[in-house]
């Protein structure tokens, strides 16, 4: 009991104010399999992609540069349940795979001041969701995602080894083709059997904060966790499809092509 009451009286003259506190956002890493908008042969099934959801926003800072969605936590929300809110203001999904992927809180990230996003990526059908911009964006598109990865650079020591990896970037909208670029450096150290991963911004067009890093981050990780977990890829599928649908939807996130009858043996 007297821990209690001494907990209570401590608590009662705590003043929180006396720190400096973040402002706190999640941020939506939203992927799809879609088909593109035309074919060249109609005989051919269309080609499709990976996409992931970009919206352009509408105000300062980064005016008309595309972001990842997301959103101030408000004071009554985990952080989880702002990213669900989000989910379904800038897709009208209403539930999906949704998963913490990484917290992004490098001091600069965002001119506006100190704030820490918590990132989350969700796998969804692109059938069932219904693009509608939020009260702070113009537009809301599917991009494809395509990365280009330079030959890792390596140093190795006794005590350590160094890995440096530019990934060249291009995210395209289909319908209008618009393109965004991003460099990103990707930096791994391995120091006593433990890795550290950082990256680094080379260049960012039309990308806003350090979103562009994001990206980067969570496509990788998704390619990391479809083959740890072949069940994700089924977030992805309409209620009915096929097993070539379903490999073509690993390939693309994979980024390599599967042999079949192995994939199917895995299925």
């Amino acid at each position: 009991m007297n821990e209690k009451h001494d907990e209570q009286q401590f608590l009662s003259t705590y003043d929180i104010t006396q720190y400096e506190r973040p402002s706190v956002a999640a941020d939506m890493a939203i992927y799809t399999i879609a088909q593109e908008s035309s074919s060249e042969n109609f005989r051919k099934l269309p080609k499709q992609t990976l996409r992931i959801l970009l919206v352009k926003r509408a105000d300062h800072p980064f005016k008309d540069h595309w972001a990842l969605p997301g959103g101030f936590c408000k004071p009554d929300e985990d952080v989880i349940e702002t990213a669900f809110r989000e989910l379904y203001e800038e897709s009208h999904v209403k539930s999906a795979f949704l998963k913490p992927v990484g917290v992004f809180g490098e001091q600069g990230r965002d001119p506006r001041g100190w704030i820490i996003s918590s990132t989350f990526m969700a796998l969804v059908d692109a059938t069932t969701t219904e693009l509608k911009p939020g009260s702070d964006t113009r537009e809301a598109k599917w991009f494809s995602i395509d990365l280009n990865i330079s030959e890792p650079k390596k140093v190795l020591k006794k005590e350590d080894a160094k890995i440096q990896t530019v990934y060249e970037m291009t995210l395209t909208d289909d319908e209008t083709g618009e393109k965004l670029t991003a460099t990103v450096k990707e930096h791994k150290q391995f120091k006593n059997y433990h890795e550290s991963v950082s990256y680094e911004i080379v260049k960012s067009d039309m990308l806003a904060f350090d979103h562009a890093k994001i990206i980067l981050y969570t496509t990788l990780y998704l390619r990391q966790s479809v083959e740890n977990d072949l069940k994700l890829g089924f977030d992805l599928m309409p209620e009915y499809f096929t097993l070539t649908e379903l490999q073509t939807a690993f390939e693309l996130i994979l980024g390599k092509e599967l042999i079949t009858p192995n994939f199917r043996r895995k299925i």
